[in-house]
């Protein structure tokens, strides 16, 4: 499969793409902001507000039960299950349960794609297992979840698109529509600053500004 590649510019906002899947629908597509400082960034328009003073994985985790969707703001270590509710499109909502089994970090050469935009950053590769929890047909869905830093703060980056053979965000296969079903996939994230220590999930109601997050 061809991957596109772009750089579009906008004030402030720099949007690094990458051609996405032929099966996704562009529900996942974001804004980049490559800011000098990260920490002063405020967060992209598909990220309304700021981020949780609350937010802090560095504290306790709190995690809910199996079985029990995870509410806003709960923590998680990563290798966690987490029961999420779900919403793909307009028409594919469900439960699904997420565990993070990995943050990799990457070689800047990986980014290499992406252009000269790119240079300076550091890629690290969020690795996940899904699974369906509900058992409602979430064939060709596709999940990403954004890169933190230390603390829950923003990088300041928001990528569109993945690295083939590197970090492949997958969309779910055909069969998973029944409950049980799972697969693996990847979600891209990358720095210009400090390491990115946390993966945070920011899909739905209540989770947009309240994430869930998996830290070490």
């Amino acid at each position: 499969m061809t991957h596109m590649r772009r750089i579009v510019f906008a004030a402030a906002l720099t949007t690094l793409g990458l051609g996405l899947t032929a099966c996704n629908d562009g529900e996942d597509s974001a804004s980049a902001q490559d800011s000098p400082s990260a920490s002063a960034s405020a967060p992209a328009s598909s990220d309304p507000s700021s981020e949780s003073p609350s937010a802090d994985p560095s504290d306790e985790a709190s995690a809910a039960p199996s079985g029990d969707v995870a509410a806003p703001g709960t923590k998680f270590k990563i290798g966690d299950r987490a029961v999420l509710p779900f919403k793909y499109g307009t028409e594919k909502k469900g439960t699904i349960a997420v565990t993070v089994t990995a943050i990799e970090k990457g070689a800047e050469a990986d980014m290499a794609p992406f252009g000269d935009k790119a240079k300076g950053m550091t890629p690290y590769y969020i690795r996940m297992k899904v699974e369906n929890v509900g058992g409602t047909d979430l064939s060709y869905s596709s999940l990403r979840l954004r890169g933190k830093l230390e603390g829950g703060r923003p990088t300041g980056v928001i990528l569109i698109g993945d690295l083939p053979g590197k970090c492949d965000n997958e969309t779910a296969p055909r069969d998973f529509s029944t409950k049980g079903a799972s697969y693996e996939t990847c979600s891209l994230s990358a720095t210009k600053t400090d390491p990115i220590a946390v993966a945070s999930f920011e899909e739905g109601d209540g989770y947009s500004g309240s994430p869930v997050l998996w830290t070490s």
